[in-house]
């Protein structure tokens, strides 16, 4: 009887948790921030200080599509992901053509290349980050767990000059004594894996970028259902890799929100959002879909639209760094911006 008992307040505690949290989640997305999403957030907007005209790189024909994890080289090339075909695809910047750069890759979605050129890439299919290197084609299993589950599924990541590596992790479960919840964690060199922030705190974390001093970390938050985060948040990032000062930069609902996003040398950030139409979720149309340019204020500064659904996410490359490679739908898309993008300096490491 009184083990019954207890098993009964074990799981009026998980419930009046998970409820609480629910709450809790739903006051957190009006927290402040820039409100954008109404129309004259679009207004008097000098888009081409920053962006130029959209390019249409290549189509893929596969019979599944859905482009992401943009990383660029500065010889021109970019290599990005069709995860539902598990393919890791290199549009090749003198040739002007894509290939298949490897496959049974694991729905490799997020990539990211570090400061020694090799490949980071998260295995949503396997659940776990793995380092490539592209001259040797060695694959290293970084991390595949956390504490005794493995993770939901990773899907974007950057990394420091240090070598410790920032992931996020989604769809995960609310309740912890069945598996990891939604997070964001960090690799450290040792192997080390530590997680940062998770659910409720933070609700379905998607982009992931650092600025060029390394001082703050920012996080796109992309849940699609009614009040829940739309938005980027902004954390103080501590010299021991430790977040601190949590504050929303801007915020999108109720509109799509951002997918993926990149950062330029000045510290601006580029961000994949917005729908050309609904999609059966509770997100509007106040969000146009392209890239948006967002200073570290929060303040919208440009905006280029893109030709279709969906926009994922973009990232700079090119010999000078001003070609920003945009994943969209079934499209590779190229666009010249005005500002280089920060490109980290070789550690050495």
């Amino acid at each position: 009887m009184g083990r019954r008992k207890s098993e009964r307040s074990i799981k009026m505690r998980r419930r009046d948790f998970l409820q609480a949290s629910a709450v809790g989640g739903a006051c957190l997305w009006q927290s402040a921030g820039s409100v954008f999403g109404a129309a004259t957030s679009y207004a008097g907007l000098a888009s081409d200080r920053f962006l130029g005209p959209v390019e249409e790189l290549a189509v893929i024909n596969d019979t599944k599509v859905f482009t992401e994890g943009p990383a660029a080289l500065p010889d021109g090339d970019c290599f990005f992901t069709n995860v539902p075909a598990s393919k890791i695809l290199l549009w090749s910047g003198q040739k002007r053509t894509v290939s298949v750069f490897a496959r049974d890759t694991q729905q490799t979605n997020g990539m990211f290349f570090d400061s020694r050129g090799r490949l980071l890439c998260c295995e949503g299919g396997a659940g776990r980050v793995t380092r490539r290197d592209l001259k040797t084609g060695k694959i290293e299993v970084l991390a595949d767990k956390y504490g005794k589950f493995p993770f939901a599924a990773p899907n974007d990541l950057c990394a420091d000059r240090s070598g410790r590596i920032y992931f996020t992790s989604r769809p995960g479960t609310p309740d912890p004594e069945k598996g990891n919840p939604n997070a964001v964690y960090r690799i450290d060199p040792d192997g080390k894996v530590v997680q940062l922030l998770r659910w409720p705190d933070i609700h379905m974390p998607n982009g992931i970028v650092l600025s060029p001093d390394e001082k703050t970390l920012y996080l796109i938050e992309a849940h699609p259902d009614a009040n829940h985060h739309r938005d980027i948040r902004a954390y103080d990032l501590r010299a021991d890799g430790t977040l601190a000062n949590e504050r929303v930069l801007i915020n999108f609902y109720p509109g799509r929100s951002g997918d993926g996003m990149a950062i330029d040398a000045a510290g601006n950030l580029y961000v994949a959002a917005g729908l050309h139409k609904e999609r059966g979720t509770s997100e509007t149309l106040d969000t146009k879909p392209g890239i948006h340019v967002i200073s570290p204020q929060g303040k919208l500064l440009g905006f280029r639209e893109t030709p279709l659904d969906t926009v994922t996410n973009c990232a700079f490359g090119g010999k000078d760094n001003r070609t920003l490679f945009v994943t969209c739908g079934r499209k590779l898309l190229g666009i010249p911006t005005q500002i280089p993008g920060y490109r980290q300096a070789s550690s050495g490491a």
